[in-house]
């Protein structure tokens, strides 16, 4: 597996690379949920690079950039016994070599990303459709792999490719969880014993609402949002959208999907369950 952490030696690599490359964008600390994209990746092109970067841009004030973990060295060995390719770990000097104040930004549509996440984290959008802008343009992949656990941001991501003729494919692949529901993710780490107990309510509540086809999906949220409140949990969201193009339903049915976003404590949960 190489690793690769400046843009020249990437280049270098692209450049005398054969078959289709697929690029998975990751923030680091990897688990199963990453390594299940590696290996949809592997199934759809011959070669898969991983990228590992925390990108200050998608933090607000007051989020944890400064303590999101760190992980490098376990996850290049987790990607060398998965069969990775390449690994490219860029610093900020190498995506932002002239600073953040005064960058060229990729706006993303207003219509997808002024909703669910975009109304609690201004600019989080933007700076996501930047980076990995700038990622695919460094790596030239014919295939772009995110997860649906982030579901506004793979949408986010396909339309801002679609938009901007960007040659690449957009797939997403199906949310991982723990036994218990809780999807995965990095930050499940910062959740207490006690926390981390409560947290799957937040899936068994989507599978409920997502049954419940037909029925007012405002109706149903409020109770839900009350009956989490309850238990412990602050929600930014609970709302029902169309998968395609994140419009509010009114009713619950096919073809939307249940948004949440809940605090435990310090710990920002999001999840989406489809009808």
């Amino acid at each position: 597996m190489a690793v690769f952490r400046d843009l020249a030696a990437l280049r270098h690599w692209r450049q005398g690379l054969r078959g289709s490359l697929a690029l998975v964008p990751t923030m680091g600390n990897l688990h199963d949920g990453h390594l299940s994209l590696v290996r949809l990746a592997q199934t759809r092109a011959d070669q898969v690079l991983v990228s590992i970067y925390v990108n200050p841009l998608q933090f607000g004030r007051g989020e944890d950039f400064a303590g999101y973990p760190r992980t490098l060295d376990q996850d290049l060995a987790r990607l060398q016994e998965a069969g990775c390719t390449a690994v490219f770990t860029p610093d900020d000097a190498v995506m932002y070599p002239r600073g953040k104040r005064d960058l060229s930004l990729v706006m993303p549509a207003h219509s997808l990303s002024k909703v669910l996440c975009g109304a609690h984290r201004p600019g989080h959008f933007a700076g996501v459709c930047t980076v990995v802008a700038k990622l695919l343009h460094m790596a030239q992949p014919q295939l772009l792999v995110l997860g649906e656990k982030d579901y506004q941001q793979y949408r986010v991501l396909q339309r801002m490719a679609t938009d901007l003729d960007l040659p690449v494919q957009v797939v997403a692949g199906p949310t991982q969880r723990a036994e218990d529901g809780l999807a995965l993710s990095s930050r499940n780490r910062y959740l207490t014993p006690q926390e981390r107990q409560l947290a799957p309510r937040i899936f068994a509540t989507l599978r409920e609402l997502a049954g419940q086809r037909g029925a007012v999906a405002a109706n149903l949220a409020a109770a839900a949002r009350k009956d989490l409140e309850n238990a412990g949990f602050s929600l930014d969201y609970l709302e029902f959208r169309a998968e395609e193009d994140l419009r509010a339903l009114e009713h619950v049915q096919a073809g939307g999907r249940w948004f949440i976003a809940a605090r435990l404590g310090n710990t920002r949960l999001i999840d989406n369950v489809g009808v």
